[in-house]
């Protein structure tokens, strides 16, 4: 029982890091920071930058409170 919760404690992990990724590059491509790639309907985009920077937030959350649970 251990064994899968410390395995589905290291699979949100990675959820909560790809949130993170995803959501800042959704809010540089938001800020046209990034133009990658040239047919994306994000790019100079304001309200993906909100979308962007909310969705990275939740990532970091999750990633602070499994970090802050211990067993």
């Amino acid at each position: 029982m251990e064994a899968l919760r410390n395995l589905l404690r290291v699979l949100y992990m990675i959820v909560g890091g790809l949130m993170v990724f995803s959501g800042l590059f959704w809010a540089l491509q938001g800020l046209g920071i990034i133009m990658w790639p040239p047919e994306s309907f994000m790019l100079a985009d304001r309200a993906w930058t909100l979308y962007g920077s909310i969705w990275a937030a939740v990532g970091a959350g999750l990633i602070w409170v499994l970090r802050g649970r211990r067993g």
